[in-house]
């Protein structure tokens, strides 16, 4: 597992980015949930993709719309409080919109938990460590999910070792390295902060 790598193995490579938010049905794929208004902290239209987005040094310029099948939707915490409930709620609604929820096997169940229970030790940490978060993103690409928080801090997040089951505290990171396929860190040069990303895969 690598704490520093901007994008998991196999090549995915740097995602696309855009305003267009496009879906596989050509919906925009905003924060916003069916039949109801954006949640707390969207922009709904908003949906650039994120993170790994958020390239390594030397980067070309993107493409302006995501690849086919791919969904984004994006929570600003700006100005909100109880931000691990919101965000559990914001990746909720995201799991319901993209048919990971209600789910019909406990196999399924049990992958919508893990990710439920990623987004908030991603929330959390960034609350313990750098003041906060300050965006949660979410892209779904039918096989995998993929979780990005980003804050001001500026540590380097990693499981704690080594770790102790029955210590209290310092178990975020490790069970995050447990349930994800990967996971890792992205910092842009020049800009304060990070971005902290973790990947689900979608159960059978």
């Amino acid at each position: 597992m690598s704490t520093t790598r901007p994008y998991s193995p196999g090549d995915r490579g740097p995602e696309p980015s855009g305003a267009s938010g496009a879906s596989e049905d050509g919906a925009p794929a905003t924060g916003e949930p069916a039949g109801g208004p954006p949640a707390a902290g969207v922009s709904a239209g908003q949906a650039a993709v994120p993170g790994a987005a958020r390239a390594p040094q030397g980067t070309a310029d993107r493409p302006s719309a995501p690849a086919a099948g791919r969904q984004v939707r994006r929570l600003s915490f700006d100005g909100q409080s109880g931000v691990v409930p919101l965000a559990r709620d914001f990746t909720r609604q995201a799991l319901y919109a993209w048919g990971w929820l209600p789910s019909a096997t406990a196999d399924q169940r049990a992958a919508a938990e893990d990710v439920l229970l990623v987004v908030s030790e991603l929330v959390t940490n960034a609350c313990l460590h750098a003041e906060g978060p300050d965006e949660l993103w979410i892209t779904c690409d039918k096989k995998v999910i993929r979780l990005e928080v980003s804050d001001r801090g500026t540590g380097q997040p990693a499981p704690r070792t080594p770790h102790r089951a029955g210590r209290p505290g310092g178990h975020g990171m490790f069970i995050v390295q447990r349930l994800c396929l990967d996971w890792g860190v992205v910092r842009t040069p020049g800009v304060a902060g990070k971005t902290v990303w973790a990947e689900l895969g979608a159960p059978a």
